[in-house]
């Protein structure tokens, strides 16, 4: 992470003061949200309760799923420094070297799939999701690869630590290996072709819908299914809101 200014420096040890925490802690989740462009953070602070997840004006997930002070703790915490990063000048310009070469981060996404639904970065790897064609694709150490979503919604994705690099994508209904999704061909002029059939359904008693056409199709459809893990009991309502809102806020 770049070097922060004196001043920067004075307003996280203001920060990690207020919330009783240790200056690292703080700068941990200030770097998770730099690289989440201060729109979402994928951070492991130990403080916070280990891994956890944070969206703008969306869900806070925390390792202790169950400690809703926690949850409101780190929405709060995230929430200021994502303000911070976003409206004064924390690091030193001087850090700042202008690239002389193009590098794999500054590839673009794939135009036949439009604009990303969702896109965000972690450690060597970064990842955009394309709810209309149901697409997600992934750039880790140089290498692409682009995965068909079937019926998942994609919230998040983050990096596994272990001896094998891993992936665990958040979605409406909880964590997925990523290894669980089929790869599919790198697009050429045309979008990848979608199935007209639902996939992976957890009973077979459940009826088939019709697949959303488009993104406004995707939105309701999502709302519709956190609607239903708000009755379940699986997200409070504030979350709720808070997500629907910033759903129907792309309309």
């Amino acid at each position: 992470m770049k070097t922060l200014t004196k001043e920067g420096d004075g307003k996280i040890e203001d920060i990690a003061a207020r919330y009783s925490l240790s200056k690292d802690s703080v700068l941990s989740l200030l770097e998770a949200i730099v690289n989440g462009n201060a729109m979402m953070a994928q951070f492991n602070v130990p403080e916070l309760g280990g891994s956890g997840q944070w969206m703008k004006g969306g869900m806070t997930m925390v390792g202790d799923m169950f400690n809703r002070s926690l949850k409101i703790t780190v929405d709060q915490l995230c929430t200021e420094l994502a303000n911070l990063v976003s409206t004064e000048i924390i690091f030193d310009v001087s850090d700042s070297k202008p690239k002389k070469d193009t590098t794999e981060a500054d590839k673009p996404w794939p135009a036949v799939f439009g604009k990303p639904t969702t896109s965000g970065s972690q450690n060597n790897f970064r990842y955009a999701y394309f709810a209309p064609v149901r697409r997600l694709v992934i750039e880790s150490n140089g290498n692409r690869a682009i995965y068909d979503t079937k019926h998942h919604e994609v919230f998040s994705v983050s990096q596994q630590q272990g001896a094998q690099q891993s992936f665990v994508i958040t979605g409406q209904d909880g964590p997925i290996e990523l290894s669980s999704l089929p790869l599919t061909s790198e697009p050429e002029t045309l979008p990848q072709s979608t199935s007209e059939h639902p996939h992976d359904m957890v009973s077979s008693s459940r009826l088939k819908e019709a697949e959303p056409t488009s993104s406004e199709d995707v939105i309701l459809a999502t709302i519709e299914k956190l609607s239903v893990l708000l009755e379940k009991g699986h997200i409070t309502e504030e979350e709720f809101k808070a997500k629907k809102a910033e759903l129907l806020g792309r309309l």
